[in-house]
């Protein structure tokens, strides 16, 4: 067993208690790499993120305590209070998607698992479908190898005929070319936004067929589509 699987197995059993999932591994040449906190180009870097509603119940009862009601991002409050620790623990930097300098997460994911960008501009996994995310990322200072590690190699829009989730939206946001987020957010406001998207979450991502097993719970549904109108 290499360095790097035991790194990642030792990853894993640290976060498996918060439903967070080690996501793939990118490596960097001489140079290429995020900045880490000593200012020198991480070797490589560790995705971190949920599967389904992996996270759900751990975020849940976090956000319930009395220190930790009312944040303005709790959920990206609940993410670096959870892998800033881990990351101390492994000599590692941690990266998060809402922080400055704006790491290049998608172009990580599509690098580590070989992904790709559904319409709705979230990357479609052909297990997990849209229902997936990353919630932080590890630097390191070594080149880390995973003898585990596999690469998703089919692009499930592709071989999707009908495209229901082009036409399951109300108000056509969703296209080919693009997503219409301000479009979205203006039907969210609506009579008719909340009773169907803000309620049951969004049409288009609910029509996409693929990893439908791993589709988030109305709670969690509601709590996103909560983040997307504000």
């Amino acid at each position: 067993m290499s360095i790097g699987s035991v790194i990642v197995g030792e990853l894993r059993a640290a976060l498996a208690p918060h439903g967070v999932f080690v996501r793939g591994i990118v490596s960097f040449g001489e140079g290429e790499g995020p900045a880490l906190a000593d200012g020198t180009p991480a070797r490589s870097v560790i995705l971190l993120g949920n599967i389904g509603g992996s996270i759900w119940q751990p975020f849940s009862r976090w956000r319930q305590s009395s220190e930790n009601a009312g944040r303005n991002d709790p959920l990206d409050d609940w993410s670096k209070a959870i892998i800033r620790p881990v990351a101390a623990a492994f000599d590692a930097t941690a990266y998060f998607p809402s922080d400055p300098l704006w790491q290049p997460f998608q172009r990580w994911a599509m690098q580590a698992e070989g992904l790709k960008t559904s319409p709705l501009g979230i990357l479609i996994h052909p297990d997990y479908g849209l229902w997936h995310g990353y919630r932080g990322a590890l630097g390191f200072a070594d080149v880390i190898e995973d003898d585990e590690r596999g690469m998703v190699v089919a692009h499930a829009c592709d071989h999707c005929a009908e495209k229901p989730c082009l036409t399951a939206c109300p108000v056509d946001a969703i296209t080919l070319t693009g997503f219409d987020v301000a479009g979205c957010r203006s039907h969210l406001r609506t009579d008719a936004g909340k009773a169907g998207c803000m309620t049951g979450g969004c049409l288009a991502r609910n029509a996409c067929p693929v990893g439908t097993g791993y589709r988030y719970s109305q709670a969690q549904l509601a709590f996103h589509m909560a983040a997307l109108r504000s």
